[in-house]
């Protein structure tokens, strides 16, 4: 099969290249996904995961990306809830091989089943973003009807659906980002946009929930944002500064059967749109890694045509 594969971590994004893989191995309780649509995360080559297994072995050459959308080609022994010719979506396993391939193993308990009206390059733009905006904001972050969140990044992958998820739980919600991005944060349901090259973020009012994508400074400085009782959530880095009165919180996005099947139904009643950017096949995944090429929005590897 054909596969995206990094080997030399020195190399960064010029170690990136599509080469052929073996066929993947289905172990127990594993399925085979032939994908069709595959999602990632820029920053992956910097994650230890990506070139190292749970042991701590040097696993490359490795295949990046951790989001797919596709059909169940092959069970692994054992598996159950699931059946071959079945449309899934989900995660792969962070130190096991990803999704830009043609194949891919997962876990059966990542995946949930997609719906037939569902195109997989939409399902492919949810699992990491969904699962991480709803773990930021309900699990972590405690968000309740009537309190304010601030979202930074509110025209990302995971801002954009933050902001829906927390405006239909009736939320007041603040965005953050460039002056170009303003007119998307609102009409995805921000109630304030926040310029963060024009406004200073010291003069935003005091809210119950920051969930931050940006990390560095910006972190830093939100915490003096959380007002007593309220939580500081980062999916960056563990905050160094911490709320006044209130909790910090890291916490890396985990699977969620379940979760993702309601996300899902969001998506196909219309009170959920994640913002795809670029579509691009799968030889063009090196060059999509790359910051200049970025576009707003998440990109999408269109990996096999339906």
């Amino acid at each position: 099969m054909q596969a995206i594969t990094v080997r030399d971590r020195e190399a960064g994004l010029a170690g990136l290249s599509l080469t052929d893989l073996p066929y993947p191995h289905a172990a127990e309780n594993d399925v085979i996904v032939r994908v069709h649509a595959a999602g990632f995360t820029p920053g992956e080559l910097d994650w230890p995961a990506t070139w190292t297994d749970r042991a701590g072995r040097d696993r490359t050459p490795s295949v990046p990306g951790h989001e797919l959308s596709g059909v169940v080609e092959e069970l692994g022994f054992g598996t159950t809830g699931l059946s071959v010719g079945q449309r899934v979506f989900g995660l792969t396993d962070w130190t096991r091989d990803g999704s830009l391939a043609e194949y891919a193993a997962v876990e059966a308990r990542n995946l949930a089943p997609l719906p037939a009206d569902v195109d997989h390059t939409l399902a492919a733009a949810l699992p990491i973003s969904g699962l991480t905006a709803w773990q930021g904001l309900f699990d972590h972050g405690r968000l309740a009807t009537g309190q304010t969140v601030l979202i930074h990044g509110a025209a990302g992958g995971v801002g954009s659906i933050a902001v829906q998820l927390a405006r239909e739980a009736g939320a007041r919600v603040i965005g953050t980002g460039r002056s170009a991005h303003r007119d998307q944060v609102l009409a995805l349901g921000a109630d304030t946009f926040l310029d963060l090259q024009t406004e200073k973020l010291e003069d935003c009012c005091e809210v119950d929930v920051v969930l931050d994508v940006i990390g560095g400074d910006m972190l830093d400085r939100s915490a003096a944002l959380v007002r007593a009782g309220g939580t500081l959530v980062s999916i960056t880095l563990p905050p160094k500064v911490q709320p006044k009165d209130g909790r910090a919180v890291f916490f890396v996005v985990e699977p969620d059967r379940v979760r993702l099947s309601e996300l899902v139904t969001r998506l196909r009643d219309g009170r959920l749109k994640p913002v795809v950017g670029a579509v691009r096949p799968l030889a063009e995944a090196p060059a999509a890694f790359a910051p200049a090429t970025r576009t707003p929005g998440k990109t999408i590897i269109r990996v096999t045509e339906d």
